[in-house]
């Protein structure tokens, strides 16, 4: 599974710099708006030190770790919706993407200018989520008018899309974000910006940071983290973490000899579907999974041991894989 992230924000908030500590690629980063023009996109490993152990204990040849994309997407401005700036184009960028980050300027006015003027995280907040919110009302009321010309032409099983579409046109009218739908096969379908959960990257010093402001990224089921996009050591490990919290994703492993490899997916998946990630066809032809928790496995001191230890659980279709589990997988 591949995870990919969307940063967006206002011009000049810290955007491309956070591209570049992510990614450690040199792309052009200058003090006005629509600097960045073509998403640039950066493959990012996850930090997990189980995979630098597995490996050390199996003498692996190669490491593979879990990666996240980041899309670096274009400076939003107020009517971006509507094509302001380079917006239409931005936005049909961030559809692509798994989840959102949006970087939220806290650091004080300085040599940097801000598109606004003054440094308010809150209506920056307000003004992002309002251009998605927009888009995405556009969005709505064309599908909402196809979705119409189904029912009449016959279709009645799309009724239910269109009381999603409704229900979703109602929320985002009050000023209030769509989670609770995203998983609605019409609002899957028409990839909605404000279904995609969020995650806020404050950008600043911890006492930059005002309290009404992640009060409001609590209020609406975020989460956040601080970081001085300046400093010259910018540790990134719990953004990607919390990147991976908000997608509910986990990681479980296989190593050997040849390779030990983290592997992404989705909290709650059964055996033959996280088998599935590492080849369609172990999915189908799946029989069972011998299966130990990676701190078990480093105790016994490898696979062989463990297994004479009697220490591997054998584990059927239906069981559900937890996050930190080796695995070797049984097909047919």
């Amino acid at each position: 599974m591949k995870l990919s992230l969307g940063i967006v924000g206002l011009p000049n908030v810290g955007k491309s710099t956070l591209f570049k500590a992510l990614t450690k690629n040199d792309i052009p980063i200058a003090n006005y708006p629509f600097c960045t023009i073509d998403p640039n996109v950066g493959v990012v490993v996850v930090p997990d030190e189980r995979v630098d152990k597995l490996a050390e204990m199996s003498k692996s040849k190669k490491k593979i770790p879990a990666v996240v994309e980041f899309y670096d997407i274009a400076g939003l401005v107020k009517g971006a919706y509507k094509g302001e700036g380079l917006g239409n184009k931005f936005l049909s960028h961030i559809r692509e993407t798994n989840a959102i980050v949006e970087v939220l300027r806290c650091f004080p006015l300085g040599e940097i200018v801000h598109v606004e003027n003054s440094v308010d995280p809150l209506r920056d907040m307000e003004i992002i989520n309002s251009e998605l919110a927009l888009k995405d009302l556009d969005t709505i009321d064309k599908t909402i008018s196809t979705v119409e010309k189904d029912i009449k032409g016959g279709k009645k099983e799309e009724i239910k899309s269109l009381e999603v579409l409704k229900k979703a046109k109602e929320l985002l009218s009050a000023g209030k974000l769509i989670m609770e739908l995203k998983d609605e096969p019409i609002i899957k379908n028409i990839q909605l910006l404000t279904a995609k959960p969020q995650i806020y990257l404050l950008n600043g010093k911890p006492e930059d940071v005002p309290q009404n402001l992640t009060d409001k990224i609590k209020s609406v089921g975020a989460d956040y983290a601080v970081m001085d996009l300046s400093s010259s050591e910018v540790d990134l490990g719990d953004l990607i973490r919390k990147s991976y919290a908000i997608l509910n994703l986990i990681s479980f492993f296989t190593t050997g000899e040849d390779e030990t490899r983290a592997w992404t997916i989705t909290r709650g998946e059964k055996a033959p579907q996280a088998a599935g990630t590492i080849h369609t066809d172990f999915e189908k032809k799946f029989v069972k999974a011998e299966v130990i928790n990676w701190n078990k496995l480093l105790e016994a001191g490898g696979w062989s041991k463990a297994k004479q230890k009697g220490m591997l659980r054998l584990e059927g279709k239906e069981y559900v894989f937890q996050d930190g589990d080796v695995t070797e997988i049984k097909h047919g």
